[in-house]
C-alpha cells in the first residue's frame, strides 16, 4: 500500500513528465523544482516536502546497496522505476544534515542517432570494431544518451556481445541482433575496474563503461581496447583537447610517456558535447565537438609539446568528420535548429563564431 510520502513523490514525478521536464529537485520545506528545456522553475501546485517526507521517500525507494554507500559517503546514485514503469536516475545527498534528491528522467527506449540529432560522423565512429571512444561534457550534457544511441545502433545492426557497466543502469537494451548484458555497479559487481577486468573473461565484443573515474578504471579500459575490443566510456571534460590531457594526467609522471603511446594506439575518437536551446523552444539540441584519430592526432598525443595542435587539427579535419564546438554551432544555425543568438551565447569564441556565421551568410548583430 502506498504511503502519503510515496504518493507525494509520484505526484512530483507525474508533474515532471507532464511538463516534459528532464530533472526534479527536492529538498525539505521548499517547493519542488523541475528543469524544462534547461530552465529551472518551481512546482507551485503541490505542497513542499518536509524532512520527514524526504526521509520516508529515501527509505522507500533506495536499494540496500545504495543505502550503505549513502551512510558512508553522504551521497549515492541509483535507478528508480515509478508505479507507471517510468525510469529515473536518482542522486540522493546530504547537505547541512538534511536530505536532497535529484531525479533525472530516462526515456523508456534507447534513442537513435536521429532522435538525438547527432552528426553522422558519430555514427561512423561507433561503427569501428576496436578501440576507445570517449563521450565527454559537463553533467547533464546528454553523455549517457549518446552512449545509449551507440549501443542501440550496434545492437540493431551487428551480431555482437555487448557488456554495459553502469552506475546506475539507465536505458534498458533488449537483445536485437546483439546479445546484451547490463551490469549495475553496487548490485551486480563491486567497481567499474573489477567489472572491466572480469568482462575480459566473458567473451565481449563491445564494453560500455559508464564513467572512467580513476586510474584503475582507465588502465582496465585501455587494456580492454588494446586486446581488440571496442570500449565506450565518458569523462567530465569540456573539450577534446582537454580530454586527452585528462587521460594522461590520470597516470603518475613516470608512466605518462608510455601512456601516450598506448592512447595514441587505441583512441579512436572523442565526442565532447553541450546541450543548447532549440530555435523552436521547449527542447534542447546537442552541439558536438568531434575528434577522429588520424596520423596527425597520433603525433600530437605522442609529443607533449604539440598538445596545442589538437584544436587546429580538429578545425581542419572536416574530411575525417571532425568539427569544433563553434563549427557545430554554425551548422546548427545553418540547419535552423538554433538561433544565431543562442549560438553566440554558447560559443567557445563568440567573435570567431560571429565571423564564421557572416561568411555563411547569416546576419550577426
Amino acid at each position: 500500500m502506498a504511503t502519503s510520502h510515496h504518493v507525494l513523490l509520484e505526484s512530483y514525478l507525474d508533474t515532471l513528465r507532464t511538463l516534459g521536464g528532464s530533472d526534479l529537485h527536492l529538498k525539505a520545506n521548499a517547493p519542488a523544482c523541475v528543469r524544462v528545456s534547461g530552465r529551472l522553475s518551481t512546482i507551485e501546485t503541490l505542497p513542499s516536502p518536509s524532512g520527514e517526507d524526504l526521509a520516508a521517500m529515501m527509505e522507500a525507494i533506495m536499494p540496500e546497496s545504495a543505502t550503505a554507500i549513502f551512510k558512508k559517503t553522504g551521497e549515492t546514485d541509483f535507478a528508480y522505476v515509478d508505479t507507471r514503469g517510468r525510469r529515473y536516475r536518482v542522486n540522493c545527498f546530504l547537505f547541512g544534515r538534511a536530505i536532497g534528491f535529484a531525479f533525472r528522467s530516462v526515456k523508456p527506449q534507447a534513442p537513435s542517432y536521429e532522435d538525438l540529432g547527432l552528426p553522422s560522423s558519430i555514427a561512423d565512429l561507433a561503427n569501428i570494431e576496436r578501440g576507445l571512444i570517449l563521450v565527454t561534457g559537463p553533467t547533464g550534457s546528454g553523455k549517457s544518451s549518446t552512449l545509449a544511441a551507440m549501443v542501440n545502433a550496434i545492437n540493431t545492426n551487428k551480431a555482437k556481445h555487448i557488456i554495459t557497466l553502469e552506475d546506475p543502469i539507465e536505458y534498458i537494451h533488449q537483445d536485437q541482433r546483439s546479445f546484451v548484458n547490463q551490469r549495475e555497479i553496487g548490485f551486480d559487481t563491486r567497481t567499474f575496474a573489477s567489472a572491466l577486468r572480469a568482462s575480459l573473461r566473458q567473451d565481449p565484443d563491445v564494453i560500455l563503461v559508464g564513467e572512467m573515474r580513476d586510474l584503475e578504471t582507465v588502465e582496465a579500459a585501455m587494456q580492454a581496447a588494446e586486446t581488440g575490443h571496442l570500449v565506450l566510456s565518458t569523462l567530465h571534460t569540456l573539450g577534446v583537447a582537454e580530454t586527452i590531457s585528462r587521460i594522461i594526467d590520470f597516470f603518475p609522471p613516470y608512466q605518462q610517456k608510455q601512456a601516450r603511446v598506448s592512447i595514441a594506439d587505441i583512441l579512436a575518437g572523442v565526442i565532447s558535447q553541450r546541450l543548447v536551446e532549440a530555435s523552436t523552444g521547449g527542447t534542447l539540441v546537442a552541439a558536438c565537438e568531434v575528434l577522429v584519430t588520424n596520423g596527425r592526432v597520433k603525433q600530437a598525443i605522442l609529443e607533449p609539446e604539440r598538445a596545442t595542435d589538437i584544436r587546429t587539427i580538429v578545425t581542419e579535419g572536416a574530411f575525417y568528420g571532425m568539427m569544433t564546438f563553434d563549427q557545430a554551432l554554425a551548422k546548427l544555425v545553418t540547419d535552423e535548429k538554433i538561433t544565431t543568438e543562442t549560438a553566440l551565447a554558447n560559443a567557445s569564441n563568440s567573435h570567431d563564431l560571429g565571423l564564421m556565421l557572416k561568411d555563411l551568410g547569416h546576419a550577426v548583430a
